[in-house]
């Protein structure tokens, strides 16, 4: 079996733009993958063009070491967060024809099972205005759903610190979610990298009577020594990862012992198979995995085969139900948490499970989305 070519879909709405790429074969199998880039969509189409005549276009499918190895560093040139992720979408797709080629869900083909459920967390839940009851009443809305866990970033468009005002409200968001979700669902509190150490120490003492599940982001990703020293001073478990693209750049945070739970997005660390590798690792550090899955639900599907056969995975971010919804259509066999148990049942269809439906999602035209997380209201994801 060889790869005859690729094609791309982009899916768009007014804060993401989703990028789905179709592998096809010279035996009729097609493979999907996707990822989400952020106002780079257009430089990954450019780069997966010349890399499919580079690299894609003649491989072997099963072949996905080698296809991986030669499109990380056959170009000689430092594979960043554009490569990566196109090293991702096609690394994904290889692996749904070798699972539809053999009969088997890839989790199958990556070690087994280890779980039939994968819990989920929602993202995307609070749209609404920024006050403490309206985040009360769209908090009692994701657990009337069935989710065991959530997330939110109550701190506006705060950078390095935050003054007293603006920190007790951003604590009294968090207060109002805590009484509306109750004492068992977890909380996760995002802050996106926005604080100095010392911001970030004071506002997780803040938010200690809380009971946050982790504190995630708290300082810029570029230096691990600012993160160790917010972990050194607080009690709440660290999160992070999702901007780190390549798994080898997770060893100086792993020996630096400052995260207890990493954050690889499987559309940009290079595929599936990288972050299962990486998952190992983190294993071998008793750090726990979380996936960023800001993307549709081909990215889902793909992170619940991670999830599938890695005895370290915590928890799937998950955002379709509350963020665009509507996109869902664009993917037969869609993932869906069950609200009987708050968590994802892993599928047992051969290769992800899921297909494109290519004419929905041209429904869907690229918008060339701006989300700027630094903007004043960029909560209610609705740019201008």
């Amino acid at each position: 079996m060889r790869i005859t070519g690729i094609t791309t879909h982009v899916v768009g709405t007014p804060w993401r733009d989703l990028t789905y790429v179709l592998v096809h074969t010279d035996e009729g199998l097609t493979g999907v993958g996707e990822t989400r880039m952020l106002g780079h969509t257009d430089a990954l189409i450019g780069y997966l063009r010349e890399a499919e005549a580079n690299h894609i276009a003649g491989s072997d499918p099963f072949a996905v070491e080698d296809l991986v190895r030669r499109m990380k560093y056959g170009d000689f040139g430092r594979a960043g967060e554009i490569v990566m992720s196109g090293i991702a979408v096609v690394e994904t797709a290889c692996w749904d024809i070798k699972g539809k080629a053999l009969g088997v869900p890839v989790w199958q083909l990556l070690g087994g099972q280890v779980t039939d459920r994968v819990p989920a967390y929602a993202n995307g839940w609070y749209t609404t205005e920024r006050t403490p009851e309206a985040y009360h009443a769209a908090a009692r809305e994701v657990v009337a759903r069935g989710y065991r866990a959530l997330k939110i970033d109550p701190f506006g468009n705060g950078r390095f610190e935050l003054d007293a005002e603006r920190s007790r409200y951003a604590v009294s968001l968090i207060e109002a979610v805590r009484d509306a979700i109750g004492p068992d669902t977890e909380l996760m509190v995002e802050m996106h990298g926005r604080f100095s150490p010392a911001t970030a120490v004071r506002l997780a003492h803040d938010l200690a009577p809380f009971r946050p599940a982790w504190l995630e982001e708290p300082v810029p990703p570029e230096n691990l020594k600012a993160l160790r020293k917010v972990a050194e001073k607080v009690d709440l478990p660290i999160a992070t990862g999702e901007r780190i693209h390549d798994r080898i750049e997770f060893r100086e945070l792993f020996e630096s012992q400052a995260a207890d739970i990493i954050q690889p997005d499987v559309g940009h660390i290079g595929g599936i198979l990288e972050a299962r590798k990486l998952a190992a690792t983190a294993e071998t550090h008793y750090v726990l995995v979380a996936p960023h899955n800001v993307g549709g639900s081909v990215l889902t599907a793909a992170s619940l085969q991670l999830a599938a056969c890695t005895p370290n995975f915590k928890v799937l971010e998950h955002f379709n139900d509350f963020a665009d919804a509507e996109i869902k259509k664009v993917v037969r066999g869609a993932p869906e948490v069950d609200p009987e148990t708050g968590c994802f049942t892993v599928s047992h269809a051969p290769g992800l499970g899921v297909e494109l439906d290519v004419d929905a999602a041209a429904e869907f035209p690229q918008q060339y989305a701006r989300f700027d997380l630094w903007a004043e209201g960029w909560e209610k994801r609705r740019p201008r």
